[in-house]
């Protein structure tokens, strides 16, 4: 993952507050401040003396930088840097580090080359965006092709254990995660975001399914939902297909009456087992959330398609049928 620094130099107890709640992975500052700086978070503080700051104005300077880069030397490219030399840099270092002002710089510097630079560092007039630079390059993990799926069953299936996937962020109508029967067929089950007369609502649970389903996970894995842990990060998933990351703080695996859910794209089917209660739900196209209790043959709903074949959550190319 991208790793974000906060540069206060000249040394700003304000900024670096700021930029610490804010989640960046660490902090560059004078010398003099780098113990007292340490005391305010576990985090990474740097010393800016320690740091070659390097302007690239010529290609002695790229040629510099390669140098220090391939003798481990931290070294972070000063604004005003052109892609091409960094396209150079990242062909020799997994290292580049360089140096944005504002929300449009951080996502340039990430998308160089289509992985970009290892390391963002983020200047004092860079601050006013400092939140959204953090979860723009920390929590978003592109955007996913969801499309409408016809439901073409919904059977009672008895007793299955369910869990609950409780995160650590409050989440909005239209999200929630990617979850079914098959890797290459996964339902948007909503978060429980929505009141009724009987039960809160529960903006940071998506009660996401059967214990053996498949859940789409951040860097294009999959894993079952039974070895989910407090502490992993889990992809959620927009009806607009953007998405985010968020980290698991509980799990609550229950037997509870079950249904199963089936679906086509096309032709392609898939199914889904999710707890028989009116708080949990689908997604339809528009966004809004749909219960599982008043779902019925021929309604819309948003799911996902992709190419079958995992091993241990990892893409491969394999013929497999999963039903």
């Amino acid at each position: 993952m991208r790793t974000i620094l906060f540069k206060s130099v000249p040394f700003d107890k304000g900024l670096v507050t700021l930029a610490l709640e804010s989640g960046v992975d660490g902090i560059i500052v004078p010398r003099a401040q780098v113990d007292s700086v340490a005391t305010l978070a576990r985090c990474r503080v740097l010393a800016d003396e320690d740091v070659a700051t390097i302007a690239l104005s010529a290609k002695a300077d790229e040629e510099d930088a390669a140098a220090r880069l391939a003798r481990g030397e931290t070294v972070v490219l000063a604004r005003g840097w052109e892609i091409i030399p960094v396209e150079n840099l990242l062909a020799q270092s997994d290292d580049v580090a360089v140096e944005v002002a504002d929300l449009s710089e951080a996502r340039l510097a990430a998308g160089i080359l289509e992985r970009g630079v290892a390391t963002v560092v983020v200047l004092p007039e860079g601050a006013g965006e400092l939140k959204s630079i953090v979860a723009d390059l920390k929590l978003s993990q592109g955007c996913l092709d969801l499309a409408p799926a016809v439901v073409t069953a919904v059977e009672n299936v008895g007793l299955g254990h369910r869990v609950c996937v409780d995160t650590m962020s409050m989440l909005r109508r239209g999200q929630g995660m990617l979850v079914g029967n098959s890797s290459a067929f996964t339902f948007l089950v909503h978060a429980e975001t929505e009141h009724n007369e009987y039960v809160a609502a529960r903006p940071f649970r998506i009660n996401a399914g059967a214990v053996h389903a498949y859940a789409q996970m951040p860097g294009d894995r999959t894993t079952y939902l039974e070895e989910l842990r407090a502490g992993d990060e889990v992809l959620i998933v927009s009806a607009d297909g953007s998405t985010t990351v968020a980290t698991v703080g509980r799990l609550k695996v229950e037997a509870r009456p079950m249904l199963l859910v089936r679906a086509k794209v096309g032709e392609v089917e898939g199914a889904v087992f999710l707890q028989n209660a009116e708080t949990i739900r689908l997604t339809r196209p528009d966004g809004t959330p749909v219960s599982v209790v008043s779902l019925k043959e021929g309604d819309q709903i948003l799911c996902r398609t992709d190419c079958a074949g995992r091993h241990f959550g990892m893409r491969i190319k394999e013929d497999i049928k999963e039903c």
